[in-house]
């Protein structure tokens, strides 16, 4: 049996790649071009202060570029967005809101986690000196809840553990009975099967017949403890009990253990997400000019023309520089007049971007960890709230915030368009349902709808397989002195990894082209 037959037995999991060194160590390296040649005081225009128009400053900065970076908003960090006590916001057709948490408490409202093998956004971190801590995104301890009209366990919040424990067991006594009646072609030695059968034996936790009769991995009617209490294993769930429930459906799938980008352990800045783009400010903060508003996008040939308004004066400027580039958004770019070439716009109007909505609500103690013993994590249910986010840092604390909904497409679309008190009622039955201590604990809620955020307009760029190989391309390369990036003009969209990788490849490319003169 090759290797690349054991990995496609294996469902391609990246375990088991990583384990038979398919996946090499991660380098973690500062970003090192050759300065052969002076930039000989090229002016390079930088449209977004985001994390991909920030890193394209610092480098660019680092290679001796005058670098001018032009922000719509007052903030810079695009959507690496942390709520806090006082900020504002007020969505497009939508009304204004202010965040009442406590001081201290906070709302991750774009991205949250940094994957160990992002290598990139690590060095970073390390470069700027950005400490880190864990950002818990499994946990066992978290509930799965399915609101249904049919099974034993409809709308009954259960253990994220005792759904898996049991569906892992029946599966590998399912797989076990196979073998031992020949139903499975196993291009394999008969002292292979076996151990692939001892092996299946232990990861379902079957008895002596392979049979899956329940595990202490389900968790215990009681627990063991001191004296003569040596605990009592819970009976298992029925398989049946959990497929008519609906506890099989995708949006309770195990993705995070198995998903490359969400594989443990995962990080987070201390103190909150805007750390990393507040340190890069430290860096490249001179040359932001925020509250500038793109109007127009020109080129000079040489050269490009930037018109932008002022949003405090309410005048118009413009800006010449040799090159430019563009880390706006795309639901923003195509908005823009320009002279971006056919190839570009059509990228901007047919790439759509996630619509998704996220509220975070203060509660006025930690009962998910004091009640319910949850300490970092995700609950995860059919609902419209669709995810429970546990927040990793402050644990053992007097209160909390926790993102009581996470959800994407046309639910996002959906509870978009309700009222923000009506976002926070939705938010606050349903979770009431898994939580019923939200009655009791609830203080105040921030909730926001990524597609209806200015200057954002959506999540993160979503491409087809067909559009990727359509499309893809032309955020690689210049339109003339026009240059991408951003999470869409990457391999890595909505993470912020995408933002970083592509920042550097179009820093690259400018700078080579300027060095062969």
């Amino acid at each position: 049996m090759t290797r690349r037959d054991f990995i496609e037995k294996s469902g391609n999991s990246y375990l088991a790649m990583m384990a038979l060194g398919f996946f090499p160590e991660a380098p973690a390296k500062t970003f090192d071009l050759a300065r052969n040649e002076k930039p000989n005081g090229k002016k390079v225009i930088i449209l977004g202060a985001g994390l991909a128009g920030l890193a394209s400053a610092y480098e660019l900065g680092k290679l001796g570029y005058d670098c001018v970076v032009l922000e719509a908003r007052e903030r810079v960090g695009g959507r690496i967005w942390t709520i806090r006590k006082g900020t504002t916001e007020t969505e497009l057709g939508g009304e204004k809101q202010i965040c009442q948490f406590d001081e201290g408490y906070y709302l991750n409202a774009g991205a949250a986690r940094i994957p160990h093998h992002h290598h990139l956004t690590v060095q970073y971190c390390r470069e700027l000196k950005i400490p880190v801590e864990i950002f818990g995104n499994l946990n066992e301890a978290g509930f799965q809840y399915s609101e249904s009209n049919r099974g034993a366990l409809a709308n009954k919040r259960v253990r994220a553990r005792e759904i898996h424990a049991d569906m892992r067991g029946y599966l590998t006594e399912l797989v076990a009975k196979a073998i031992d009646q020949q139903a499975l072609d196993l291009e394999m030695s008969k002292e292979d099967v076996d151990r692939y059968v001892a092996w299946l034996r232990e990861e379902g936790d079957l008895d002596i017949n392979k049979k899956y009769k329940g595990s202490e991995r389900h968790g215990y009617e009681v627990a063991p403890g001191a004296g003569m209490r040596g605990g009592t294993i819970a009976k298992p769930y029925a398989l049946k009990d959990i497929v008519e429930s609906g506890l099989t459906h995708p949006a309770f799938a195990n993705v995070g253990e198995y998903t490359f980008n969400q594989q443990p352990v995962l990080l987070q800045p201390v103190g909150g997400m805007d750390m990393i783009p507040k340190a890069f400010e430290k860096v490249v903060g001179d040359k932001v000019k925020r509250s500038c508003e793109i109007q127009e996008i020109r080129k000079t040939n040489p050269g490009v023309r930037i018109v932008y308004l002022d949003k405090k004066t309410g005048q118009k400027h413009e800006v010449k520089g040799d090159y430019c580039i563009c880390a706006l958004p795309l639901p923003i770019l195509k908005g823009i007049p320009s002279d971006l070439s056919g190839d570009v716009q059509r990228v901007a109007d047919f790439v759509p971007y996630m619509e998704t909505c996220k509220i975070g609500m203060q509660f006025k103690r930690r009962f998910w960890e004091e009640d319910d013993q949850i300490f970092g994590g995700i609950t995860k249910t059919n609902m419209d709230i669709t995810q429970i986010f546990y927040p990793a840092h402050g644990m053992l604390g007097p209160k909390g915030v926790l993102k009581g909904m996470y959800n994407f497409h046309g639910l996002a679309k959906k509870v978009g368009e309700l009222s923000i008190a009506d976002r926070q009622k939705l938010a606050f039955e349903q979770g009431s349902r898994i939580h019923p201590q939200y009655k009791d604990e609830f203080e105040n809620a921030f909730s926001l709808a990524w597609h209806k955020i200015p200057y954002s307009k959506g999540g993160w760029g979503i491409y087809s397989d067909a559009a990727r190989q359509r499309l893809y391309a032309t955020m690689t390369k210049n339109d003339d002195d026009i240059y991408f990036a951003g999470e869409h003009a990457s391999n890595l969209p909505a993470w912020m990894a995408g933002a970083f990788e592509s920042a550097r490849y179009a820093v690259e490319l400018l700078h080579k082209r300027v060095s062969a003169g």
